[in-house]
């Protein structure tokens, strides 16, 4: 599996599980936790847009167009699941690598 496939899919995963999580009870107790996990799900989801048009602009047009059926796949994995304790830190797991993952794709 290529990077731009994996950093896809993480990045989608990391901002959807953000947005899935709006009960306090589902959110880290420190706010200072939850304002870097907004943080991070919110650079996860431009990255996500960024390397959509990326993809668009330098892959063949099956690409992209894959690896955005996939991370919707994997939000739908996610969304039949439902709500985990574990959530919050698997989000920013997902979020940090897919952000790196991301970031070794655009500067290869």
């Amino acid at each position: 599996m290529s990077t731009y496939f994996l950093a896809m899919m993480l990045l989608s995963a990391g901002s959807f599980i953000r947005t899935r999580s709006a009960a306090p009870e589902m959110r880290p107790a420190s706010a200072a936790s939850d304002m870097v996990w907004g943080w991070a799900a919110t650079a996860s989801f431009w990255m996500w847009l960024g390397l959509i048009v990326w993809g668009f602009l330098t892959l063949h047009w099956s690409q992209p167009l894959a690896a955005v059926m996939a991370s919707l796949a994997v939000n739908a994995v996610i969304g039949i699941r439902g709500p985990m304790r574990t959530w919050p830190g698997l989000s920013m797991m997902f979020c940090i690598a897919g952000l790196l993952s991301g970031a070794v794709t655009l500067l290869n």
